[in-house]
């Protein structure tokens, strides 16, 4: 229970600083300057004013300055990060799984901040997680083994470009944006070939409430598919011995 504890304090602390830098990086902002500050009245916050979620509830979720009541996005993304975190350990243990778990989790709470908000993936995480995956293929399995991964994930890359490519075509308009293809590089070095394919598929199932809801309320048809791509490959990796069945069953 110690380490749970642990990796929920950790994802929480993890969250916050995700939550900043999908905010700033988008707006071409610094990650450093101005230090963290009320959006609202520009006031600067205290240590005790940026520990994830006490702070939130001990202010009330209002600015200790302006009073002005801040987005309950702050608390969310903590405590999401939070369980991510923690039950990437319960179900994986320190393993080569729990340190993958960890990237996909990092990276599915940045592309919910980014996409949702400014349609974006941004690049930066991506690269950052390519870098770490081929890392610790190559501490766990071996140069050959880290090589291989990202042959598939330029396999995933190539397939995932055709079929926007081919969406151009049919719909007369972007089918996927560059941010989901370049996403699914990392798919491929996570999952593998078939599994990164696999999320491709769960993905268009997981988006089609959010697609019609959005048809229905008349808002704009445009589907940030970024985060519906990024769940399904979280679950698919997090319940990989049940998609493993399902391959062998089709």
């Amino acid at each position: 229970m110690f380490y749970v504890g642990i990796l929920f304090i950790l994802g929480c602390v993890f969250g916050s600083f995700f939550y900043v830098v999908g905010t700033r990086v988008p707006n071409n902002e610094s990650l450093i300057k101005p230090p963290s500050h009320c959006t609202y009245c520009d006031h600067l916050l205290s240590w005790y004013e940026l520990i994830p979620i006490f702070s939130y509830l001990f202010l009330k979720g209002k600015c200790r300055k302006c009073h002005h009541t801040l987005s309950k996005e702050y608390i969310l993304y903590e405590v999401v990060t939070g369980i991510l975190f923690m039950v990437s350990f319960l179900k994986f243990g320190f393993t080569y799984e729990f340190f993958v778990s960890l990237i996909l989790s990092s990276l599915l709470v940045l592309i919910f901040i980014t996409d949702f908000k400014y349609m974006i993936i941004l690049d930066s995480p991506l690269l950052v997680s390519v870098l770490l995956l081929f890392g610790l293929r190559f501490w766990y399995f071996g140069i050959s083994n880290a090589l291989l991964n990202i042959f598939y994930g330029i396999l995933s890359f190539l397939i995932m470009f055709f079929v926007g490519y081919l969406g151009k075509i049919m719909f007369k308009r972007e089918a996927l944006g560059g941010g989901d293809i370049k996403f699914s590089f990392v798919l491929g070095m996570a999952l593998g070939l078939q599994f990164s394919l696999m999320a491709l598929v769960f993905s268009t199932f997981l988006a089609l409430p959010y697609a019609v809801g959005s048809m229905l309320l008349k808002k704009d048809n445009e589907v940030p598919f970024g985060p519906f791509l990024a769940s399904s490959a979280f679950i698919i990796f997090f319940f990989l011995e049940k998609f493993q069945y399902i391959l062998y069953v089709f």
